[in-house]
């Protein structure tokens, strides 16, 4: 079970280069493909065939996540994500994985902001067998107090592991925190550590029955069927289970305007060397116009995103001021997301001058916007990384079922490529100027050295 979606991005220097030399082909084939239904309780099948081996990847998507948990239960929808795990009506705790394991299947879960999804990859001939299980964990979940109170203890402990042992888990919680004010985008997926303790078997069956239902999930199945066997086989398994009148359209608190910049500190004597993070908040992609999204992406790619960007150009290999840099845009969300950017130090380097030095380049951009050979270069290299990797099974059912949980279509995942493809000079720059906004960002300084010390950071 984990926080984050699998993802499987390799890309081949001549996958790449027959990308470029024939997109729209690979934009067609992958197009084509991909099919979709509905049930007549609401649930949604997106069917991608692949037939060249005898293997399927399924996977169950609730439009539901930590951002849905309710105010002072964070952690919820991840919680309930392990408890989907125990005991139903008809398995016993664990034999759902003894199952899918006997038949030689994978399978495993994953929770995010937005949705929780659920998945198999198995042979072809044993999809009926995990359709059947996944719909009979929609309806007859059963975990037990005995079972909510061991899988409390469980998701503690992860939480210990992934957040509190490191310094860079609580500093990225507290970076989050203070940039969204009012989205729940601002609460750790996994929870906080006070609000997990006071989760209950009570609280965690109410958000069952309130958001796992037929008419509030997805159905994504890739691999060596065809959508007439899937959709046969979603109304054998989850035909019978009638849509609930709990499931509410979504409702979240919008961002208020920003104030002003905001910046903190965070020290912990593990640290080795001064780290910058600073993050704005961003546009998510929309249905039907993704041009300021495709923006956004390539603006990441050209200038934290690799040997070639302009941070790592100007700031590691030119500059000497840091070892490591990037910047990073994810904008497939419900709401608006975030653009982050990150340094880490050279030794002996002065915090406030490498600051300084990042500003001036951010500038400098936004004046002077992207070197047209440059953006060639990079928005080719991004299409064909995303077209590519809709050719991993696994990967492209994660892809449509990310999309169509948060706001999107199967024509928007098929359009991405070709929308990227076309970001223009002025795209970049005008995606520069509006989310570099230093009213709206949140500066952050991860420092060496105990708490209550004080660091020379203006």
């Amino acid at each position: 079970m984990s926080l984050c979606p699998p993802t499987q991005r390799a890309l081949a220097p001549l996958l790449t280069v027959a990308c470029l030399c024939a997109p729209s082909l690979v934009s067609a084939s992958v197009e084509s493909a991909v099919s979709s239904f509905t049930l007549p309780n609401g649930l949604v099948g997106v069917v991608i065939e692949d037939h060249r081996a005898p293997v399927v990847t399924s996977m169950v998507w609730y439009k539901v996540g930590a951002a849905d948990d309710p105010a002072g239960q964070s952690g919820l929808a991840h919680f309930l994500e392990h408890m989907m795990f125990k005991a139903t009506d008809k398995l016993a705790e664990g034999e759902f994985s003894a199952i899918v394991a006997a038949n030689g299947g994978e399978e495993n879960a994953f929770t995010t902001n937005d949705y929780t999804a659920y998945y198999q990859r198995i042979s072809a001939d044993r999809l009926d067998l995990v359709l059947g299980m996944e719909a009979d964990r929609m309806v007859n979940l059963d975990p037990g107090e005995a079972g909510a109170r061991s899988e409390r203890d469980v998701v503690l402990e992860e939480r210990r592991m992934r957040i509190d042992s490191t310094p860079e888990g609580p500093f990225r919680e507290r970076r989050d925190a203070m940039l969204f004010l009012n989205s729940p985008y601002g609460r750790p997926t996994i929870g906080w550590k006070q609000e997990i303790e006071e989760i209950t078997l009570d609280s965690a069956m109410a958000f069952y029955r309130a958001h796992y239902a037929p008419n509030n999930a997805v159905l994504v199945v890739a691999g060596d069927v065809t959508p007439a066997e899937v959709e046969a086989l979603a109304e054998k398994n989850f035909g019978a289970i009638p849509a609930s009148e709990q499931v509410l359209p979504r409702s979240r608190p919008r961002e208020p305007a920003p104030l002003g910049l905001r910046r903190f500190e965070y020290r912990d004597p593990r640290v080795t060397a001064p780290v910058l993070s600073r993050a704005y908040v961003a546009p998510a992609r929309r249905s039907g116009d993704q041009k300021q999204a495709a923006a956004l992406t390539v603006l990441a790619k050209l200038f934290g995103g690799g040997v070639t960007s302009t941070m790592t150009r100007d700031l590691e290999l030119d500059g000497e001021i840091c070892v490591d840099s990037g910047a990073r845009y994810d904008g497939m969300s419900l709401d608006p997301s975030k653009f982050s950017l990150h340094m880490v130090l050279k030794p002996g380097m002065d915090p406030e001058e490498a600051e300084a030095r990042l500003d001036a380049l951010i500038a400098k951009f936004v004046a002077d916007g992207p070197d047209p050979a440059s953006l060639e270069r990079v928005r080719n290299q991004v299409a064909a990384s995303e077209i590519y990797g809709l050719d991993d099974q696994q990967s492209r059912a994660s892809v449509y079922g990310a999309a169509l949980t948060t706001g999107l279509t199967i024509e928007d995942v098929a359009n991405w490529p070709r929308d990227l493809r076309a970001v223009t000079v002025a795209d970049v720059r005008d995606a520069a100027r509006a989310v570099f906004n230093p009213e709206a960002a949140v500066t952050g300084w991860l420092l060496p050295g105990a708490p209550g010390t004080q660091v020379a950071v203006r």
